[in-house]
């Protein structure tokens, strides 16, 4: 930190140089050959990648993360995906929090712009202190209950490491799992228990630490009315929810590939699943190569819209894609002002929702356009359909694939790290972070020019 001090550094680019030191560390870490189950390296980029999908909570993987590493490499990748859906400065924070070390006014700074707070500096330390509260009770629940299903089919202590590395892939939405051979959780997609308790993490660690701490002062009464923020996040993601749910499960009802085989019930829970998994954990129950081509393209949008903030998640967040829907409305309707649940938006709001959705649409077109022209023709999976969904997993932190990760060209694997890591810490983020300091306008303010659009 003392450091950061002297060179002054803005809280964007200390959250830059802190997530790439760990994302750097754990690909050396994972490089080396005393990691794998083989005893042989699976090379540096292979490593970085696997190392950045942890950190930024992805969930593509270029290597079977269960048959490829031993007991020491699923330990540092599940270390990182604690660390990545935390953020780094919450466990540094925290770990002052214990040594009684008191949190200066630009660690408070960093801690806002990682929560995504909109610049507001109350409450950081209890922040911290309830979302690593919240993580370990979430965490170690849900671990226990899988443990219920896992002991019984891996024994004791293979089961009951393997629920807390679900529960906590799961909870920070990274969508790794150590089962082996890219399956997911397809085998266990007319499991309840296995369903149920991964959609409750995946919904738990996607609202946001601010929301979850609400609900629970508001359960215990030590609120009276939840904030507009909270009610927001928990309408647009409930309202996500339940449109996927439905659209989902018409769509493939009928596809042999996918649900087609199932009983009615587990048919209705499928869908319900994969309307949760895409917003963004990346884990499935059914094959997303064999999804129909509608539900691919409602897949991808759901991808794009992503987790809320403050979140283990990524995406462009629900509340900025519930921002410009009550804005197009307005202007659909003729209003000027965007008004939601009977609270004016203020305009700054609405400029940082469009700026974050063109940046974020920009960088999936272009890469998409680079992967076409690198990948096309190689192999029969790399359609145009499949490279959109790898980069639309990649810039909504999602994970979803359908197979075409470990095909990639070593620079298709470089941008998708690149896009990832950009997913993760949100474009405004690394483009503040490029940017330096803002600079005063120094009060100018220039004539108004009318240009014609739409």
């Amino acid at each position: 930190m003392e450091r950061i001090r002297k060179r002054k550094l803005s809280p964007p680019q200390v959250l830059i140089l802190g997530f790439a030191s760990v994302i750097l560390i754990g690909g050396i870490l994972l490089s080396m050959p005393f990691v794998t189950k083989s005893g042989e390296s699976i090379g540096f980029l292979n490593g970085l990648f696997t190392s950045t999908t942890s950190v930024c909570v992805t969930g593509l993987i270029v290597v079977d993360t269960g048959t490829t590493f031993n007991v020491l490499g699923l330990s540092i990748i599940l270390m990182l995906i604690q660390i990545g859906g935390l953020g780094f400065m919450t466990m540094a924070s925290a770990f002052f929090i214990m040594l009684r070390r008191r949190i200066t006014l630009r660690e408070r700074m960093v801690i806002s712009e990682a929560f995504n707070t909109g610049g507001s500096l109350t409450g950081m330390v209890r922040l911290v202190k309830r979302a690593i509260l919240f993580t370990v009770l979430i965490e170690g629940m849900g671990a226990l209950l899988l443990a219920t299903r896992l002991i019984p089919e891996f024994g004791a202590l293979k089961g009951f490491c393997m629920s807390v590395f679900l529960s906590v892939s799961a909870f920070c939405n990274a969508g790794i799992d150590p089962f082996g051979n890219y399956a997911s959780l397809t085998g266990y997609a007319a499991d309840p228990t296995i369903n149920f308790v991964i959609m409750a993490l995946i919904i738990l660690g996607g609202i946001g630490f601010a929301v979850i701490g609400e609900v629970w002062s508001f359960r215990k009464k030590e609120n009276r009315k939840l904030s507009f923020n909270t009610r927001a996040v928990l309408v647009v993601s409930g309202v996500l929810i339940l449109v996927g749910w439905v659209l989902f499960t018409a769509l493939e009802w009928n596809n042999s590939a996918t649900m087609g085989d199932l009983a009615p019930g587990e048919k209705v829970m499928a869908g319900l699943f994969q309307s949760v998994t895409p917003r963004t954990a990346g884990f499935n129950t059914i094959s997303q190569s064999d999804l129909t081509v509608a539900s691919k393209v409602l897949t991808m949008i759901f991808m794009f819209i992503g987790a809320s903030p403050a979140s283990t998640g990524g995406g462009i967040k629900t509340t900025t894609f519930l921002v410009l829907a009550v804005t197009v409305w307005a202007i659909i309707r003729g209003k000027e002002d965007t008004v939601l649940m009977g609270r004016r938006i203020p305009r700054d709001v609405v400029r940082r929702a469009a700026a974050i959705v063109v940046i974020a649409m920009v960088t999936i077109v272009v890469l998409t356009c680079v992967l076409c022209t690198v990948e096309s023709g190689r192999h029969p999976l790399m359609t145009l359909e499949n490279i959109l969904m790898e980069t639309f997993s990649a810039m909504g932190t999602v994970g979803l694939s359908c197979g075409i990760t470990p095909l990639l060209q070593p620079i298709s694997k470089i941008l998708l790290i690149i896009t990832m890591f950009f997913g993760r810490l949100g474009p405004l983020t690394i483009a503040f972070g490029l940017a330096g300091r803002s600079k005063p306008d120094g009060g100018i303010r220039y004539p108004e020019g009318n240009l014609m659009v739409g």
